[in-house]
């Protein structure tokens, strides 16, 4: 969604007086409740939890109708964006709702799925700046949101809170699911650094069921930690390949990097920061703070002495590639913003 953040909104209100009454949780659970995973005292533990979903698209859609389906007691969902038909392929919870914002959209999919679920739709891009407070509530966190900028972001307030993060990636045939944090290494310890380049699902394409597959591995992996099934999918990445072909692996080792470029919000500019926006007057025609000077990823100007830089762009990602580039020569500490749409 453009335009400036909305409060949260919670789900249901009054439900349409031709609604069904709610099934009963011990049948609408009975098929799990039975496995020896799960148990009376599983189910319990889920309509107890809070798990915060970031992102309501192809990833999220899954795994919200999934964790919901669940029983998990309160989902917090966070998307500024709105539906569009182009979506609808692999967003199969959005159907019908066009024009509509899709934190609102999913929200009232929970709540047609299972009124008995606590939902919020926060109409909110996640940032910096609240991705503290929001991870703070949570004993999971999913990342749906498929942004280089949310994974880091959300991997760098998980890590701090010790809260284990679900993230998920999907592109073309393939894709990863994975557990970090939470007492595992972080995103960062296994993707250190970003590629060149990167193709985009509106560039490259993506079957709708590979997208499907990995958010319903998120909701799956979530359960596994909230009900403590082991082994833990915390630590362990996921990958599928082709869309047929699953592979494995553990990281608990994985050590984390000792420096790595970070994101801030443009609100935490400072005075005395050193500004360059990657994207050119096309791009953006105000730039992202008062005096910022204009510049490209693969050759920034060089920062003064001993001034903080900030380097900034849409993605996060020509921002991370001019980081590289005046840290290979410059001591000056370093901070990225992703402005996304102007």
């Amino acid at each position: 969604m453009r335009g400036s953040p909305q409060s949260p909104a919670p789900f249901p209100a009054d439900p349409p007086a031709d609604m069904p009454a709610a099934a009963p949780a011990r049948d609408r659970h009975a098929r799990q409740i039975v496995l020896p995973q799960v148990g009376p005292d599983g189910q319990s533990r889920l309509a107890r939890a809070h798990v915060l979903v970031v992102g309501a698209g192809g990833l999220g859609s899954p795994a919200l109708m999934y964790l919901a389906g669940a029983g998990v007691g309160a989902l917090t969902i966070v998307d500024h964006d709105r539906v569009e038909v182009g979506n609808l392929h692999r967003q199969p919870i959005h159907a019908g709702q066009a024009g509509r914002c899709k934190a609102d959209s999913a929200a009232a999919f929970v709540a047609r799925l299972d009124p008995a679920v606590r939902v919020t739709a926060r109409r909110d891009r996640l940032t910096p700046a609240n991705a503290a407070p929001l991870v703070a509530g949570a004993q999971v966190v999913l990342d749906c949101a498929d942004s280089f900028a949310v994974s880091y972001t959300l991997s760098d307030a998980c890590h701090a809170a010790g809260v284990p993060l679900i993230s998920a990636s999907a592109l073309g045939l393939g894709g990863y699911a994975g557990g970090f944090c939470g007492g595992a290494p972080s995103l960062r310890a296994v993707f250190p650094d970003l590629p060149d380049r990167a193709a985009s699902c509106a560039t490259a394409g993506v079957l709708g069921p590979v997208v499907g597959m990995l958010g319903t591995m998120q909701a799956q992996m979530a359960l596994a930690v909230l009900l403590g099934i082991a082994p833990s999918p915390v630590g362990q990445l996921v990958t599928l390949d082709g869309g047929l072909r699953w592979g494995s692996f553990r990281f608990d080792g994985a050590a984390e990097p000792a420096d790595g470029f970070r994101f801030i919000d443009a609100g935490a500019i400072r005075p005395d920061d050193w500004v360059v926006d990657l994207r050119d007057a096309a791009e953006a025609p105000l730039p992202v703070a008062p005096g910022a000077l204009r510049g490209t990823a693969d050759a920034p100007p060089a920062p003064p002495p001993g001034a903080r830089a900030v380097f900034a762009c849409r993605s996060g990602l020509r921002a991370w590639r001019a980081a590289r580039a005046t840290a290979a020569r410059f001591p000056n500490p370093i901070v990225l913003i992703a402005a996304g749409d102007p």
